[in-house]
């Protein structure tokens, strides 16, 4: 027959303190985004363009779309969240999520907005230079 898995007290309290404390961290996280939204736009699309990531006709419509996307980001559900990046979750071992999120909105859904010409690189480029500047403002551990 079968056995049941039950965790020990132990076990249980360990697991109940890392989840909280990834909820901490991810709640943080969030209240750093919502203090520095309008910086991080604006780091993130001047640095895509400078490493020649991206390549628009309007630098202020690549700014309201980053700007647009870390907003969903702050009111997206979890399973949205998820949704979103799935198809590149596996990009690095550990990645940050604000990161993730954005590298997901550039590959997907930026590329085919009105003012991008193309966008250029590899997912992972993309990712590190986005996660350069977000991880100057949103740190986690």
């Amino acid at each position: 027959m079968a056995r049941d898995f039950r965790p020990d007290s132990r076990e249980t309290a360990v697991i109940s303190k890392l989840d909280h404390a990834r909820e901490s961290q991810r709640v943080n996280a969030m209240n750093l985004l919502r203090q520095n939204l309008e910086e991080l736009s604006e780091r993130v699309s001047t640095k895509l363009i400078e490493e020649r990531l991206v390549e628009t006709m309007s630098k202020e419509a690549l700014d309201h779309q980053i700007q647009f996307c870390l907003e969903s980001l702050l009111t997206a559900e979890e399973f949205d969240i998820q949704f979103q990046t799935a198809n590149i979750r596996d990009l690095v071992p550990r990645p940050h999520f604000v990161s993730l999120f954005l590298t997901a909105f550039i590959i997907e859904k930026l590329i085919n907005h009105k003012s991008i010409v193309e966008i250029y690189g590899t997912d992972l480029d993309i990712y590190r230079s986005v996660h350069k500047q977000i991880s100057r403002t949103i740190p986690l551990s």
